[in-house]
């Protein structure tokens, strides 16, 4: 009974996912609103990655630098070859070319969060059959720092196609990676969670983080010319993650 609790958590994490996507598109998805989600998930990335990623992949390599930089520059070159592979435009010269931009963004980013969200399945799975109330916890956390992605993805991708049933078909196709993770952990019995590989998929996950929010959020933030609101949301980001870890404790 337990497998199918702690299962039915990781099911509905993804939903946290959506929540962000209902968000977006309940404020109209104005202009202000993506960007004040771009820069709530820039710092979100920022805080997830100091506070969580960078720690976790070097307690699982045991504090081997050079595993964690190895792995990390696998997961910066994954997403810089998609660069390559999949249209978009760092130059915006117009409309078009800055939807076109935003969807790139929000490919990227489903792609590592899918990852993400995987390790992070696993991980709360296990969590959840060790201390059923921690793991509640956990998952609590979890959800609230996926609200802010799941706006993120959900206004670049919508602004881009203008289709609300395709945005939220993406979304849930996303919200279901962390059920697979789940799913991963309950039925190969330990086999994605060793030190080695998790450690190996969180420095991915790290790299492709690093990614995102250096060479795909942030300009898009400079670029804008409303800093005010810039500004107000990577706070609120780095706020959220705070008080999540305060919450945690």
């Amino acid at each position: 009974m337990g497998e199918i609790y702690s299962l039915l958590f990781t099911l509905l994490l993804g939903l946290f996912l959506l929540l962000g996507a209902g968000i977006v598109f309940l404020s109209k998805n104005s202009d202000r609103f993506v960007l004040f989600s771009i820069a709530l998930a820039f710092g979100v990335m920022i805080m997830l990655m100091i506070t969580d990623l960078i720690p976790e992949a070097f307690e699982a390599f045991n504090d081997k630098w050079y595993y964690v930089l190895l792995f990390v520059a696998v997961g910066f070159a994954l997403l810089k070859g998609l660069d390559v592979f999949v249209p978009h435009h760092h130059d915006h010269e117009g409309k078009e070319d800055d939807d076109d931009h935003l969807s790139h963004i929000g490919f990227v980013s489903s792609i590592a969060l899918i990852i993400h969200n995987i390790i992070e399945g696993m991980a709360i799975y296990s969590t959840l059959l060790a201390d059923f109330s921690t793991g509640v916890l956990v998952s609590i956390g979890v959800g609230l720092h996926n609200i802010p992605l799941g706006m993120v993805i959900a206004s670049t991708l919508y602004r881009a196609n203008q289709k609300k049933k395709r945005t939220i078909g993406i979304i849930s196709i996303l919200a279901l990676s962390t059920f697979l993770g789940g799913l991963f952990s309950c039925f190969l019995h330990g086999v994605f969670t060793s030190s080695m590989i998790m450690g190996g998929l969180l420095s991915i996950t790290l790299g492709m983080l690093i990614y995102i929010s250096f060479f795909e959020l942030m300009p898009t933030l400079i670029k804008d010319k409303d800093k005010r609101t810039s500004l107000f949301g990577i706070c609120s980001g780095i706020i959220l993650i705070f008080v999540v870890h305060l919450f945690h404790e």
